[in-house]
């Protein structure tokens, strides 16, 4: 591979011509035999999130080589992340109040990342000529605003695990993905039946007494229970369970919880290090409205989610709720912020259902049947709302597909969506 770094100028707030700028950095890669080849088309990379970097290539293999074949690639890091005028506890401290740090984050939504991109676009290739796009969950996301509002900046698109429901709030989206995690709990615990005493064992300790993290953060049963996050993934359950196994160490007062247990617990959690993640994470689903904790209200709904003591524990899932801003001990100042930002309810438009309806790019996603983050039933309505989707539905991966088989995923998006159309 041949790698070239970006550095881009962009608004913070596009609607505005005197607003400050922010700095969005992406990185060009390309066939290290065919850097100098003007004639190859580009392909622009949409990560997972929000709140997440673009890729760190470390090897030539794996998605990025097959993309690589036939196109010039730029792996973006969406603003607030990685180089991008990068969001962390520390950077949002420059602001005095709670209500300039709301304001400030209020800029960094999908349709800013679109805005970024096409900026990116005008630069790199000039403003007639379009690009394909490539999203990965929150990155699909993206895609899609993309469609909605920039459908001329876009040759066609490739989503993988990241085609959203584009009509529902937020709380239908959690009614469905409360109902998958616990299917995927089911399946956990059919997989591992060992480990259901171990963890109603490690929530009555954690119950029965303040446990600090390394970090100065504090491990309380709601936090434990979060970890259920990676059980959407392939290799989750194991992740899980090998953690649970360890929980244990014999100390000078007797058992208690092992410093290595505590430091993967959290390892396993980014909340600290990508807090866009969890403040602006209901965001994504919000047009006109207020997200108001919408999972943790729905939470309410699912009963078999409560921690009883002696009951068996049900992990969750990707559901942010307030509790995370004080047991995450570097988001605890952005308390205020984050509640001003659950309340706002004047969010604009993610998405134009007019405009997606009457679509001509070609679009090739996959979605996952057993998705946990992503509900297959709202993907496929998507998809039979917007002209030129192919769709392929599989349940041979799970949500990491694009980093488990990326190759074969990629290939086989790539050549529908260069098929003829009917």
């Amino acid at each position: 591979m041949a790698m070239r770094d970006h550095y881009f100028q962009v608004p913070l707030d596009y609607a505005h011509e005197q607003s400050p700028e922010i700095e969005v950095f992406a990185r060009e890669v390309v066939d290290g035999k065919r850097c100098s080849d003007e004639t190859l088309p580009w392909m622009v990379f949409f990560q997972g999130g929000p709140g997440f970097p673009a890729n760190r290539p470390m090897d030539y293999g794996g998605w990025i080589a097959e993309v690589l074949k036939t196109h010039r690639l730029l792996l973006l890091d969406q603003r607030g992340t990685g180089l991008s005028s990068r969001i962390l506890p520390q950077s949002l401290a420059q602001w005095k109040t709670p209500e300039q740090q709301a304001d400030y984050l209020s800029h960094f939504r999908a349709d800013s990342i679109v805005r970024d991109a096409e900026s990116i676009r005008y630069t790199l290739l000039g403003r007639e000529k379009p690009w394909t796009g490539i999203g990965q969950s929150f990155g699909g996301f993206c895609l899609l605003t993309y469609l909605s509002f920039h459908p001329e900046g876009l040759s066609g698109v490739l989503i993988t695990g990241g085609v959203a429901g584009i009509k529902q709030r937020a709380e239908e989206n959690y009614r469905l993905t409360y109902q998958k995690v616990l299917e995927k709990n089911e399946a956990f615990y059919r997989h591992y039946p060992e480990d259901e005493e171990r963890v109603k064992d490690i929530v009555a300790y954690l119950g029965a007494r303040e446990v600090t993290l390394p970090s100065g953060g504090r491990l309380s049963p709601r936090r434990f229970q979060a970890l259920g996050l990676c059980l959407g993934g392939d290799g989750g359950f194991e992740q899980l369970h090998y953690l649970i196994e360890k929980a244990w160490i014999e100390g000078k007062d007797g058992m208690e919880l092992a410093y290595d247990f505590l430091v993967e617990v959290e390892q396993m959690h980014a909340f600290d290090t990508n807090p866009v993640f969890c403040i602006l994470h209901e965001s994504i689903y919000a047009e006109g409205y207020a997200s108001s904790w919408a999972a943790e209200r729905v939470r309410q709904e699912f009963p078999d989610f409560s921690i009883r003591p002696g009951a068996r524990l049900n992990f969750t899932g990707e559901m942010i709720g307030p509790w995370m801003l004080e047991d995450f001990v570097y988001l605890r100042p952005l308390k205020d912020c984050a509640e001003i930002l659950a309340q706002k309810d004047d969010w604009g438009r993610l998405y134009d259902l007019d405009q997606l309806a009457k679509n001509q790019v070609p679009i090739a996603a996959i979605s996952y049947y057993e998705d946990m983050y992503v509900p297959i039933e709202l993907s496929r309505e998507t998809a039979l709302h917007i002209p030129h989707f192919y769709q392929w539905v599989s349940n041979e991966w799970e949500h990491n597909g694009l980093g488990k088989d990326g190759a074969k995923i990629v290939s086989t998006l790539m050549d529908r969506l260069m098929a003829p159309r009917l």
